[in-house]
């Protein structure tokens, strides 16, 4: 995978962790780059946005294979990940709607599941 693009995920999330703490102090998002799949074969890098208080996950993967897609799922901290992503143009992502995820899915009354 490009480092280019693993670079300005990387870039987006931080910058929406950031706004995230300044507007929700109660909400304190844990980022982490894993690079753990190519280890074991797979062609890809993850990254996962995790919320200890609600124990709720945003995992986001950038797979070789997919140049160009970002694949997404929202889980648990006690989930292990499973292999129903969707899929969205990596070009749609934005700070904006890391923030909008983070939010909306890291808030105490959201129901599991993916943000409205």
């Amino acid at each position: 995978m490009s480092e280019q693009a693993l670079k300005a995920l990387s870039d987006m999330a931080s910058e929406a962790h950031a706004r995230i703490q300044a507007a929700h102090q109660h909400i304190n998002p844990v980022v982490g780059v894993r690079r753990g799949m190519r280890d074991i074969g797979i062609p890809a890098d993850a990254m996962t946005i995790d919320c200890l208080q609600t124990r709720r996950r945003i995992v986001m993967v950038l797979h070789d294979e997919d140049p160009g897609a970002l694949l997404y799922q929202f889980s648990t901290i006690d989930e292990e990940i499973g292999m129903d992503f969707q899929r969205m143009p990596l070009a749609d992502m934005s700070t904006g709607k890391l923030f909008d995820w983070i939010e909306d899915y890291f808030s105490d009354e959201a129901t599991p599941g993916a943000p409205h």
